[in-house]
C-alpha cells in the first residue's frame, strides 16, 4: 500500500474533524446518485462531484494523486477499481461503481458506492447487494475485534456462505487502508482471511473497509493507463467501501449520515458517534 508505515491514531476531536470530509463524500454520493443517468458520460460525472467539493471549500484527494486526472474513480461494468472518467457512455443496463474521496482542514475522506441502472439485470443487482453486505460484515467484525485481518475473515466468509451458484469472485489484490492526514496509510486492511492477523485494533484507528466482488472470476490486470483494473474474463465487478472510526466507546462510520445504525442494525451493533 501506499503511504507511512506508522499506524497514525486519532484524538476524539480528530475524528469529529474526519466526519466532516466523509460527510462531504456522502454528499458526492447523494448527487451522483440523482444525477447518473443512461447516456451521461463518466466524464459528465465527474464534474459532478467536482461541483460537491468546489461548494463546499474541499478539494479532491483523488486529483493528482500519483498523477490520477480526476475527481472521482467511475468503474463501469468490467472495470473493478481505479476506472478514469472521461467519454464512456452509461448505458441502462450498466453496475457502475463511483469511488469518491475529500479533503478538508487536512483531513481525508473515502468511500465508494455502486448503482445498478435501471435495466440492470438480476445477477448485476446481486452483485451489488452480495458486495454492500460483505463490506457490513467486516464493519461488523471490526467493532469487536482484536486484529484488523478479522475484517477480512469476516468479508471471506461471508463471500463463501453465498450459494455456490452465485457466488461471486473475491478480489484478493485490492484492499482497504488507513486513512487520516493522508489517504492511504497504515495498516492495510485485507478482505480475506491471512495468517497474519493483522495490527492490534486500538482506539484512534480510522480504517476503510471495501470489498470488490466479481461475477466472474477475479483475475484482473491493469489497463496501460497505468489506473484503470479490469477483470480478465470480462465479467462485471462491484466495489463498495466505507471509511469507520474506532474509539474507546465503540465505532463511529464516518461516511454513513446515520453513523452505521442501519447498516449494523442486523448485527446487533449499534454505532457510537462523538459529536
Amino acid at each position: 500500500m501506499f503511504g507511512r508505515e506508522a499506524i497514525e491514531y486519532k484524538s476524539n476531536e480528530q475524528i469529529v474533524k474526519m466526519r466532516k470530509s466523509a460527510l462531504i463524500v456522502a454528499d458526492i454520493h447523494d448527487a451522483l446518485r440523482e444525477a447518473v443517468k443512461p447516456g451521461m458520460t463518466t466524464g459528465e460525472l465527474d464534474l459532478v462531484a467536482g461541483r460537491v467539493l468546489q461548494e463546499a471549500g474541499a478539494r479532491s484527494n483523488f486529483l493528482g494523486y500519483y498523477g490520477y486526472p480526476a475527481n472521482a474513480c467511475i468503474s463501469v461494468n468490467e472495470v473493478i477499481v481505479h476506472g478514469i472518467p472521461g467519454d464512456r457512455v452509461i448505458t441502462d443496463s450498466d453496475i457502475v461503481s463511483f469511488d469518491c474521496g475529500a479533503v478538508l482542514d487536512g483531513w481525508h475522506g473515502d468511500a465508494c458506492f455502486t448503482v445498478t441502472m435501471p435495466n440492470a439485470s438480476e445477477v448485476n443487482k446481486k452483485l451489488s447487494h452480495h458486495t454492500e453486505t460483505a463490506m457490513w460484515h467486516g464493519i461488523a467484525a471490526l467493532a469487536n475485534a482484536k486484529h484488523v485481518g478479522e475484517v477480512g475473515g469476516a468479508i471471506e466468509d461471508y463471500v463463501d456462505s453465498i450459494p455456490e451458484n452465485e457466488r461471486p469472485g473475491l478480489v484478493m489484490e485490492y484492499m482497504g487502508h488507513g486513512i487520516g492526514s493522508e489517504m492511504h496509510m497504515a495498516p492495510d486492511v485485507l478482505n480475506y482471511r491471512a495468517r497474519n492477523k493483522g495490527a492490534k485494533v486500538k482506539p484512534g484507528m480510522v480504517l476503510c473497509v471495501e470489498p470488490m466482488l466479481t461475477l466472474g472470476r477475479p483475475a484482473n490486470e491493469v489497463l496501460d493507463d497505468d489506473w484503470t483494473v479490469v477483470t480478465k474474463d470480462g465479467s462485471n465487478a462491484c466495489h463498495w467501501e466505507h471509511q469507520v472510526a474506532i474509539h474507546k466507546d465503540g465505532i463511529w462510520v464516518l461516511t454513513a449520515r446515520d453513523g452505521g445504525v442501519e447498516g449494523l442494525k442486523p448485527f446487533g451493533i449499534t454505532p457510537v458517534p462523538l459529536d
